[in-house]
C-alpha cells in the first residue's frame, strides 16, 4: 500500500486495512486495552507508524496550545522509579491547572514513536519525556513539533531541550568509595546499555572511584545489559560463573537488582559474606530484605516536580535558554554492603553479660517489663515484613 500524502488525513479505517484487522481492533490497540493478540497488535503499530496516523482530536474545536493537557511518556510502567517521576509531574501540573496524558513506550522505539504521534494528534500543550534505552532512536518528530519539551533522566537523542536528572556519576562514585572503605577491592558493575547517557554516567562514577583509589579497571568486571530484571539476572550469573568472582557488585538500577538477587538466591550466595551488593535506586522494599539492601536513592518525585516546573516556565517563555537541572542522590547504607561485618571486625562484640537469678543486671535503671515486651516483638514484625517483601519481590 502506498503511503498517503503527508498533508492528507489518514483515517482509522485506512490503518485497519493496512494492518489487516478490524477498526475495533485498531481502536483497542491505540487505547492500550487488552484482548488483542500480540501479532495483531504489532501489525497495527507498524501500520500507524507507516501511515503516520494521528487521531484528529483537534477537530472537536480544540486548538493546539489551548488545551490544559500535558503529555508524559515513560519507558516502563513496571519500574517504580518512573512511576514516581510521573507522580511528581502530575502533582505539580495539577496544582497549576493542568492534567496529564500518560503513555508507556515499554522501551520499544517503534512504540515510542507511536506514543509521540498519538500525543501530537491529541494536541497536548507540552511534553515531559523519558526516552527509551535505544541510543539510535529517531526523535525528528520532536524537532518538528512546536511545543515545549522537557526530558527527564536522559537526553533524547542529544536534542537541545530542558533536562532534569539525578547526579548519576557522583551517586555511583560515592557508592563505590563506600565499598572501598569497607575493604572491598574486587568490585564489579552491572550497568545499562552502552551509549545511554544515564548508564555511561553511572559507569563513569564507578571508574572515577576505582582510579582515584589507584585500583586497576578490569574489563571483565564491567557488564552492559538492558535495564530489566532479566538482564540483571543474566549479568549476575555471568559474574558468578567466573573462576574468581568479584567480592562486591554495584547494580545500576532497581529492576536489574531484582534479577541479580534472584541469581544470587538460586546459587545460595550469602550477602554480604560471599558477595556484597549495592543498588542504584532505593525502593520501599529495600530496607525489608534480609539483609537490608544498601542503595543510592534518587529523588524520583522531586525530579518529576522539577520537570513540571521547567515545562511551566517554558510555556510562559518559549524563548528562554535551555536549562539542565541536576539533583543530588543519597547513599542509604544498610547491611548488604558488609558495613556491619566491617564494624564487627574493628570492634568485636562484648561477651554476654552474666545473669543473676534469671535477671540481667543493668546500670542506672531498673528493668521495664513493658519495654522488654515491645522490644521483643519488633524482630517478629521485621521478619514478617521481610517475608512480605520477599513475596512481593518474587512476584515482580
Amino acid at each position: 500500500m502506498k503511503s498517503p500524502n503527508p498533508s492528507s488525513s489518514v483515517t482509522m479505517k485506512e490503518v485497519a486495512t493496512e494492518a489487516g484487522v478490524s477498526i475495533a481492533t485498531v481502536s483497542r490497540v491505540l487505547a492500550g486495552l487488552n484482548g488483542v493478540a500480540e501479532e495483531a497488535r504489532n501489525r497495527v503499530l507498524r501500520a500507524v507508524a507507516k501511515l503516520d496516523y494521528h487521531p484528529n482530536r483537534l477537530a472537536r474545536g480544540l486548538r493546539l496550545g489551548q488545551r490544559k493537557v500535558i503529555g508524559v511518556i515513560i519507558p516502563d510502567l513496571r519500574n517504580p522509579f518512573f512511576t514516581g517521576v510521573a507522580h511528581g509531574i502530575e502533582g505539580a501540573l495539577y496544582s497549576a491547572g493542568y492534567t496529564i496524558q500518560l503513555g508507556n513506550s515499554d522501551g520499544q522505539p517503534e512504540r515510542e514513536q507511536v506514543q509521540l504521534g498519538l500525543l501530537r494528534g491529541e494536541g497536548v500543550a507540552g511534553l515531559v519525556f523519558i526516552a527509551g534505552n535505544r541510543p539510535s532512536a529517531n526523535y525528528d518528530i520532536l524537532q518538528s513539533w512546536d511545543i515545549p519539551v522537557v526530558a527527564v533522566d536522559r537526553s533524547p537523542g542529544g536534542l537541545e531541550v530542558d533536562l532534569v536528572c539525578a547526579d548519576n556519576r557522583e551517586g555511583m562514585r560515592e557508592a563505590v568509595v563506600h565499598l572501598l572503605s569497607l575493604g572491598h577491592q574486587d568490585i564489579a558493575i552491572i550497568t545499562g546499555p552502552a551509549g545511554i547517557d544515564v548508564a555511561e554516567e553511572r559507569l563513569g562514577g564507578y571508574r572515577d572511584a576505582l582510579l582515584n583509589a589507584g585500583m586497576t579497571l578490569r574489563k571483565s568486571f564491567v557488564i552492559h545489559t538492558d535495564f530489566g530484571q532479566e538482564g540483571g539476572y543474566a549479568s549476575m550469573a555471568r559474574l558468578l560463573d567466573m573462576g574468581k568472582p568479584p567480592r562486591a557488585v554495584v547494580v545500576a538500577n532497581n529492576l536489574m537488582t531484582l534479577g541479580a538477587l534472584q541469581a544470587m538466591e538460586e546459587r545460595h550466595v550469602r550477602i554480604p559474606e560471599d558477595m556484597a551488593l549495592v543498588a542504584f535506586d532505593d525502593m520501599p522494599w529495600a530496607a525489608f530484605l534480609r539483609p537490608p539492601l544498601t542503595a543510592v536513592a534518587q529523588p524520583a518525585e522531586d525530579l518529576g516536580r522539577a520537570a513540571a516546573q521547567l515545562l511551566l516556565e517554558r510555556l510562559k517563555d518559549p524563548q528562554r535558554m535551555v536549562r539542565r537541572v541536576v539533583l543530588p542522590t543519597r547513599l542509604e547504607v544498610r547491611a548488604s554492603c558488609g558495613a556491619r561485618l566491617a564494624a564487627e571486625a574493628r570492634c568485636p562484640q562484648e561477651p554476654p553479660r552474666k545473669e543473676t537469678e534469671g535477671v540481667t543486671k543493668q546500670t542506672g535503671r531498673a528493668l521495664n517489663p513493658k519495654a522488654t515486651t515491645v522490644g521483643n516483638r519488633a524482630p517478629l514484625q521485621a521478619r514478617a515484613s521481610a517475608r512480605a517483601a520477599q513475596t512481593l519481590t518474587a512476584g515482580t
